[in-house]
């Protein structure tokens, strides 16, 4: 029961091959330096992906974006089939579309029961102004609020 904004967390492996999923437990957690965290379930099938690799970006998505967060979230299908994207600098998947990105260096993760928490150091950030964005309530998306 509580609310939050919707992100696509995106990454490129050494190999080349694209990874990304939907999460909404995304959250700041300092200005200096500029840290943010995320966390993903053990069992998740990027896993090796995004606990090895050096970067990632975390996208926030904007509240017409809500087919692209089920996209993300779908099993057994590719994910970026038809999605339209920049690679950031350090080689990041930038959405087109979001309310902001954050391309991260992937500075530290801890095993926290089923999940591990991975903490991001922001390298550089951008935003759409005035965007509203997507957001997640109760198992539902709402993309108009209140605000």
């Amino acid at each position: 029961m509580f609310a939050t904004g919707v992100t696509i967390v995106t990454a490129r492996t050494p190999q080349g091959d694209l990874v990304g999923l939907t999460a909404n437990s995304f959250n700041s957690v300092s200005l200096a330096p500029p840290l943010v965290l995320w966390s993903l379930a053990r069992s998740a099938g990027s896993m090796a992906a995004f606990s090895t690799g050096s970067h990632y970006a975390i996208n926030i998505l904007g509240a017409e974006q809500q087919a692209l967060a089920r996209q993300f979230a779908a099993k057994d299908v590719d994910r970026y089939h038809g999605v339209a994207f920049a690679l950031g600098a350090s080689g990041a998947p930038l959405l087109e579309g979001a309310v902001a990105t954050f391309e991260c260096f992937n500075r530290s993760r801890y095993e926290e029961g089923d999940h591990v928490i991975f903490v991001g150091e922001v390298e550089r950030c951008h935003h759409r102004a005035g965007a509203s964005p997507l957001l997640y309530h109760g198992g539902r998306f709402y993309n108009e609020h209140p605000l």
